[in-house]
């Protein structure tokens, strides 16, 4: 999968969600195999989409996008 491909999925399921999601269900609605994502194309979509990552209190990550 390309990187375009990758982030049209990433941003889809994201602007779908009511609420923030963490990566295994972003995974799980996109579609994807890979158990971790590419930590670079990661860090480009924070500048591309605007995708902002948050641990919470439990300790799990959470995907969102800045509006």
């Amino acid at each position: 999968m390309s990187y375009e491909g990758f982030k049209k999925a990433v941003q889809d399921a994201l602007e779908g969600a009511a609420v923030p999601l963490t990566w295994s269900e972003v995974q799980e609605q996109a579609g994807f195999r890979q158990k971790v994502p590419n930590n670079r194309w990661v860090r480009r979509m924070e500048a591309d989409i605007s995708l902002v990552r948050e641990r919470r209190r439990d300790g799990k990550m959470t995907w969102r996008l800045v509006k």
